[in-house]
């Protein structure tokens, strides 16, 4: 590969670094464009490429601009606009692989590099991951190693020295880019804006027959959660989002209740305390522990304003994570505790719908050993039933014929078999049928523990659904007719496998180092999430109070900002001076830059460091017939190392007088490079 490139012209070599930065930032982009972008885009930087390499003409500006109509075109019809991210990006993409078409001369190459570095910006619009970042991290280095050769027409610089220089350059900006992240204010969460309309999947405040099933094969992340002591057992690891009351038949929906009718809670037994990192949701509903009455954001941090209903919190929609410290009770009852006429809503069913599921429950309540029977006996025989009948757990249950009316029917007597919402929703059905108060609830069961850090990761594989029942005495109870017929689902939830996914029994290895690996990633990645992309205003403000001021704001925090900037900028300019004070004391590095210049104006320099000795440009082969210029090359050789320079005359320093003589024949070499301009 290194020979390839040594036979390709500097242009080539130049023309193919810049096609590979472009599709490298463009590769993270191709799941979310179109199929005519990426393949337009492929098309058109490897046909610049091969350009390139064969040094063929570029095409025709008319060619161009019908493409660059098409591309306008493609993009109105599928997007319907021009503008936005989706659009915006894809026709970025397009302007950029079009404008390498045209790449002949310095000013194209830098509008390239500029369309590069703002597409750069545009990962983050998606995603901002630890990997984008590394990711976006080599590809902005990639294209400032374009800009430095742009920088440097003249010779064959080595990429290797000029990706260093591009390396040294971004050390040099990185103070500067660390105090703008720590103390440049911020007025909302970093990088907030790509959360909004990113279809995250998840919960939702509604849901059909075989919804929360469609999450089971999501790895995704949905909330963390680490414990101040011990954790709670894992089948008593619920995690509460909405309670859905309305059913129609075919969905089941959350009821919209005002505000005034708030439900007591009774809570007992020793709280568990937990902190929480929430992934950005698409509902209002948090999904905290069951029975966690207290919330409070984390240190550091702000929560937007909650609102309680009973057990359950809410939260205007952000599109941000969220990091909170709460406390739930192991027992923790919501009322009414006595029977209410608010509770006939909740015993409510569509008409004419599941008229044998109804059928069924009727002639079992009509028996007399549970006409009067108490709700929770009536709900232990229901469970009894679910558990010898039938029924079967599975993850694959199908959806349902199309235009089918009766689905508890279809589910209780054709099929049993379900997922968790056809339990749920099977044995609320029942249980209103029978003229007790229930519902169906939405949430996580279950997580997955992390050793590296402590913490239990919840995934969207983790989404179940449960019923509660209204019992007098107790308000509303929680029942997980799941686990009567997969009490291992409640016990031991679905863990993600490293290898999942692969063909065959490649797909069932679980390697512990697998696992070890896994696990130190998520713990990097949640790092990564709380100290850089929830770096917030409220930390800037703890970071001033550290540092000693009682009561910091935006004033401040500019202060602060300007004063770290001044001294960095007083450290440059003495670091600087310091440089230029070193290079007064060494006069034979400037004399050999000035060497460097003079010859290079002419000739490619030699290989190797720069600037170059006198005796590599005496051995260049262009300066084989120049007597005159190897005179005065071999001489200034020897006046640096020859044994003249080891003998030093009295009377005059011997560091003063060799510079002088360098000097009157680098002038000499100035002027026959001046006058003879053949070779």
């Amino acid at each position: 590969m290194k020979i390839w490139l040594n036979t390709l012209t500097r242009e080539a070599r130049d023309t193919l670094w810049l096609l590979g930065m472009l599709a490298l930032v463009l590769v993270p982009h191709v799941p979310r464009l179109p199929w005519w972008s990426s393949t337009l885009a492929a098309l058109a930087l490897g046909w610049r490429a091969w350009l390139a390499v064969h040094d063929a003409p570029l095409p025709r500006r008319p060619l161009l601009m019908a493409l660059l109509a098409a591309t306008m075109a493609c993009t109105w019809l599928t997007f319907g606009t021009v503008l936005g991210r989706e659009a915006g990006t894809a026709l970025v993409v397009m302007l950029t692989t079009l404008k390498s078409l045209e790449l002949r001369a310095r000013r194209d190459a830098l509008v390239c590099l500029y369309l590069g570095f703002f597409l750069v910006l545009t990962q983050f619009l998606y995603d901002q991951g630890i990997v984008t970042a590394v990711l976006m991290l080599g590809a902005v280095w990639g294209l400032l190693v374009s800009l430095v050769l742009g920088q440097r027409p003249l010779g064959h610089p080595p990429l290797r020295e000029v990706g260093g220089e591009a390396a040294r350059n971004m050390l040099v900006g990185l103070p500067v880019m660390v105090l703008l992240f720590v103390l440049f204010p911020r007025f909302g969460p970093l990088w907030a804006l790509p959360s909004d309309a990113q279809g995250r999947i998840g919960l939702s405040d509604q849901i059909s027959l075989g919804d929360v099933g469609s999450l089971a094969a999501s790895q995704e992340v949905a909330l963390r959660v680490k414990f101040q002591g011990p954790p709670p057992p894992m089948n008593r690891m619920y995690f509460r989002g909405p309670v859905l009351d309305h059913f129609d038949g075919q969905q089941w929906q959350a009821q919209v209740r005002p505000p005034t009718r708030q439900p007591d809670v009774q809570v007992g037994g020793t709280p568990w305390t937990y902190d929480m990192t929430l992934e950005p949701l698409q509902l209002k509903v948090l999904p905290l522990l069951d029975g966690t009455g207290e919330v409070a954001p984390a240190p550091g941090t702000r929560l937007p304003a909650l609102t309680r209903r009973g057990l359950q919190w809410e939260a205007p929609l952000t599109g941000e994570r969220l990091r909170l410290q709460a406390r739930a009770w192991p027992v923790a009852n919501e009322g009414p505790l006595e029977d209410h006429l608010r509770l006939r809503e909740w015993v409510q069913l569509p008409p004419g719908r599941n008229p044998r599921t109804l059928a069924w429950a009727l002639a079992l309540r009509q028996q007399p050993a549970w006409r009067e029977a108490p709700a929770s006996a009536v709900v232990g025989e229901v469970l009894r039933h679910i558990r010898s009948a039938d029924f079967r757990y599975t993850l694959s249950p199908g959806r349902p014929p199309p235009g089918e009316q009766h689905l508890i029917d279809r589910f209780w007597f054709d099929q049993q078999a379900g997922f968790c919402e056809h339990f749920a929703s099977a044995f609320v059905v029942v249980l209103r049928a029978m003229d007790i108060p229930s519902r169906v609830v939405l949430g996580y069961q279950g997580a997955e523990f992390n050793p590296i850090d402590g913490q239990f990761t919840v995934r969207q594989s983790h989404a179940h659904a449960w019923a509660e029942y209204w019992q007098p005495g107790r308000g509303w109870v929680r029942v997980d007719p799941t686990a009567a017929v997969a009490p291992e689902r409640i016990e031991q939830p679905p863990q993600l496998r490293p290898l999942q996914g692969l063909p065959g029994m490649m797909g069932d290895l679980d390697p512990a180092f697998l696992k070890r690996w896994r696990h130190a990633w998520e713990a990097v990645d949640h790092r990564w999430n709380t100290w850089v992309l929830q770096y917030s205003n409220s930390q800037q403000m703890n970071l001033l109070q550290q540092l000693g001021m009682r009561n910091p704001d935006v004033g401040s925090l500019l202060h602060v900002l300007g004063l770290a900037l001044g001294l960095l900028g007083l450290g440059g300019a003495a670091w600087a001076g310091w440089q230029a004070w070193q290079a007064r004391k060494a006069p034979w590095p400037r004399l050999l830059s000035a060497l460097d210049r003079a010859l290079s104006a002419r000739i490619a320099p030699p290989p190797g460091p720069r600037p170059a000795s006198p005796l590599a440009w005496a051995r260049h082969p262009a300066l084989a017939n120049h007597e005159a210029l190897l005179t005065r090359l071999h001489g200034l050789d020897a006046l640096r190392y020859g044994a003249d320079a080891q003998t030093p005359t009295p009377g005059m320093g011997h560091q003063a007088r060799l510079p002088r003589k360098a000097r009157e024949l680098l002038r000499e070499i100035e002027q026959i490079c001046r006058h003879n301009r053949g070779f």
